[in-house]
Order: structure tokens, then C-alpha cells, then sequence
């Protein structure tokens, strides 16, 4: 759930909308997801199987809900994928001077150069290859990095806390309505991560309760994370100060612990963020991607294991394939694939709202390890504020998303979804 985006987009947030403003956005996302958080718990306890939002919805609604909530989540996932794969040459940029070699072209009025988007590419290469050897290490690899992104938090928090001006918090709200609309639209990106471990869920060495606890102790912590690092970068720079930089968390920790090494320190631990969320999600990905072939919704060879690591190695190669291009169209399109990433959850997160209704309906007498008390109250409130949200994605909202840059992979991916459906041949 904590990537790289706190330390790339504190900034582009607090400029859109204020410190505070900023804050309240997170805040009310985090209301949001920690809503559906809850109704995930109820669900992967009662519900273990890989595929989790696919195997919710199937056994709510049928075949063609599920294949739309599914495909609506996958492409969350591979947004993320995508994002870190840009994210990556974006940190070796900064700690790396002169790192720019071979001019290939612009995009969006942005130059982009071969070195930087084949680090992308290449660091795309390796991670497929370390998901197809095998969940224990990647789970390894996910602890270790975990524990390196705490550091960097805490690094600027304390600084935040020991060293930080009142006056470094510029103004509170800035763009009105619509700077914190335009926050908020980015907010389920953000959290997006949760939702990997009913993916994953046959795989995971927990009582099925547990599972659903850790499940939401994971969205309160991550609102807490988020709301201190907005917190900590509008206490280390001034508004003039932070419109100027090119990665104002990392410069906020130089100007909070007065020295580059801090800057270097976060910069670190945001490598390591990349690490958590690339990973996760090619595991989640793979896992729903898997989930829907074998249940006959996608061709039959996604569907099979690696006969050597028991891994879905096609399914991963898919999700991996898919983020190869994303480094050649340039720095930019991170904000590209938050928003139209966001549009996807938002859509996902709303058919498992009424799955979990329909199912509370349909068979009250499944086991539920994790039971939700006012389970239909909280569903319906997530259901009508995941809509509402869904809203301000569509033209003519103040927060709408750009043509063509974040319309086209929306539309290109459902009409994939679309003719991959048709030819399943499933009513």
C-alpha cells in the first residue's frame, strides 16, 4: 500500500490542495477504503480462494459481474506495476547526476531518454523473474523492504517533529473545491494494496480470521503513514520552496535534518517502497489474472502453474509484459496511471460492495470467521461513496480525467476486457 508515491507525490498533492486540504483528502479517501477494508475482511475469512474480488463476485452475480469487477481491478494492478516501473529510473535519476543518455523522443512535451527507460524496463525483467521463482522469496524480499520504508518515514517524521517550522506549512487549502477533488480522485491509488491479500489468499499461512484483521489493521496504519508524510513535507519546505523541487519529500528530510545524506536516506527507502508495491501487485495481478482463466474467462494458459515453482509464471509474465512499455513514455505518466488506476479500483471496489450484500442475502448461513456487524450499513454507505467517487472521474467534474492520456488506457483495456469475454464463450 506504501510504494513510492509518497515520496514523489507529496508534493504534486500539497501544491494541488494544501496542507490541510491535502490531509482531509487522504482522511475522507481513507474513510472509503477503510469501509471496504472491513467488507474484504468478512469476505477473504468466509471466502479463501486465490482471485479474491473474482471469486466474491462470481459467487454473488455470475460469470459476467465478476469478469467486469476482476477486469476492473487488474487493470488497478497493472497501473501500479506500470507506475513503479516509471518510478524506478525516476530514483536513479535523482541520486545518479548525468544519468540521461540517448535522446529517443518527447511525450506530452516531456524529453525521454534511452538510459532512463531501460532502467525501467530492465528492473521490469527482474522482478517477473523473482515472482516466478517463488512466493516465499518474494515475501522475503517484501518483509526486508517494509522494514526500510518504516526507516524512511520515521526519518522524516522525526525530523518533521524535532526540526520543523509552523511557517513551512504555507497555505492550508489551496485550489478551492477543486484542488481537493483532485487529491481525492488520486487517494484510491494510494491505498490500493489491501485487496492483494484475498488475491493471494490460498497462500497465506493464517487462521482465516486473521487474515481478515490483518486485512484492516494494514488500511488504518497506511491512513496514518500518509497523513504524517503530508504532515512532515508541508513542516520541512516553504510554498515557494516546494513549488521549485523536483522530489520535495526527499528535499524536505535534507531541510529537516539540515543535510543531503537525510535526502539520500529517503530516497532509499523509496526505492525500497517500489520494491513493496512492484511486487505486490505482480503478486495480486497474477493471482486474479490466474483466478479468471481457470474459471474459464481467459485463455486456459494463464491458468497453469510452473511445473518446477508452482507459480502462474504465464499470468505473471502477462502483468510483467504489460509494464515493459510504461518507462518510455517519460516521468509524466505517473499522474497518468494514479488516475486512471483509480478509476478501475474505484469501479472494483463497488461491485464488491453489492457481493458482499447479495451474499449476506443469498447464504446466511456461510461461515463467516471475521462477521461484520452492521455489515449491510457499512456496505451500502462504501457502495454510494465508491459511486460518488467513481463521478468525479467523468467529464465535466472539476477532478476529470485528461484526454488522451488517461482516457485511452481505460478505454483500450475495456475493449480488450470486452472481445476477451465474447470469446470465452460464458453466458
Amino acid at each position: 500500500m506504501v510504494g513510492w508515491s509518497w515520496v514523489i507525490l507529496a508534493g504534486e498533492w500539497i501544491g494541488t490542495a494544501g496542507a490541510l486540504g491535502s490531509v482531509l483528502a487522504f482522511l475522507v479517501g481513507g474513510v472509503l477504503i477503510s469501509l471496504i477494508g472491513l467488507i474484504y475482511s468478512e469476505l477473504v475469512a468466509a471466502i479463501p480462494e486465490a482471485g479474491g474480488e473474482h471469486a466474491y463476485t462470481h459467487r454473488a452475480f455470475g460469470p459476467a459481474v465478476s469478469f467486469i469487477c476482476t477486469w476492473a481491478i487488474i487493470f488497478g494492478y497493472v497501473s501500479v506495476v506500470a507506475f513503479e516501473a516509471v518510478a524506478l529510473p525516476t530514483v536513479v535519476d535523482y541520486l545518479v547526476p548525468g544519468f540521461r543518455h540517448g535522446y529517443l523522443w518527447q511525450v506530452a512535451g516531456r524529453d525521454i531518454y534511452a538510459s532512463w527507460a531501460a532502467c525501467g524496463m530492465a528492473a521490469a525483467v527482474i522482478m517477473v523473474v523473482l515472482n516466478v521463482v517463488g512466493i516465499r522469496f518474494a515475501a522475503f524480499l517484501q518483509t526486508l523492504a517494509t522494514v526500510i520504508i518504516v526507516g524512511g518515514g520515521l526519518l522524516l517524521i522525526s525530523g518533521a517533529a524535532l526540526n520543523g517550522s509552523r511557517g513551512g506549512l504555507g497555505p492550508l487549502f489551496g485550489g478551492g473545491e477543486s484542488g481537493f477533488f483532485k487529491v481525492l480522485t488520486m487517494v484510491p491509488f494510494m491505498f490500493v494494496g489491501f485487496d492483494v491479500i484475498p488475491q493471494a489468499a490460498e497462500e497465506i499461512d493464517l487462521p482465516f480470521r486473521d487474515i481478515g484483521v490483518v486485512l484492516i489493521l494494514a488500511v488504518i496504519m497506511a491512513v496514518v503513514f500518509y497523513v504524517t508524510v503530508i504532515t512532515g513535507v508541508s513542516l520541512g519546505l516553504s510554498a515557494d520552496v516546494l513549488a521549485g523541487s523536483s522530489l520535495p519529500t526527499a528535499d524536505a528530510a535534507a531541510s529537516l535534518w539540515r543535510g543531503h545524506w537525510a535526502a539520500t536516506l529517503l530516497v532509499l527507502a523509496g526505492l525500497a517502497g517500489i520494491l513493496t508495491s512492484w511486487n505486490a501487485f505482480l503478486i495480486g495481478g497474477s493471482r486474479a489474472v490466474y483466478a479468471m482463466a481457470r474459471s474459464g474467462m481467459l485463455p486456459a494458459f494463464l491458468g497453469k502453474l510452473s511445473a518446477r515453482y508452482d507459480t502462474p509464471a504465464n499470468a505473471i509474465l502477462l502483468i510483467g509484459a504489460l509494464s515493459l512499455a510504461a518507462p518510455l513514455f517519460g516521468r509524466q505518466a505517473l499522474i497518468w496511471f494514479v488516475n486512471a488506476g483509480s478509476l478501475g479500483i474505484v469501479v472494483a471496489y463497488a461491485l464488491v460492495a453489492l457481493a458482499f450484500l447479495r451474499l449476506r442475502r443469498l447464504e446466511p448461513e456461510l461461515h463467516r470467521p471475521f462477521y461484520l456487524r452492521g455489515g449491510p450499513l457499512l456496505a451500502w454507505s462504501a457502495f454510494i461513496f465508491a459511486a460518488a467517487l467513481a463521478m468525479l472521474y467523468l467529464p465535466g467534474s472539476p477532478s476529470a480525467l485528461v484526454w488522451p492520456w488517461e482516457w485511452c488506457p481505460i478505454l483500450l483495456w475495456a475493449l480488450l476486457g470486452l472481445v476477451l469475454f465474447r470469446c470465452s464463450g460464458i453466458d
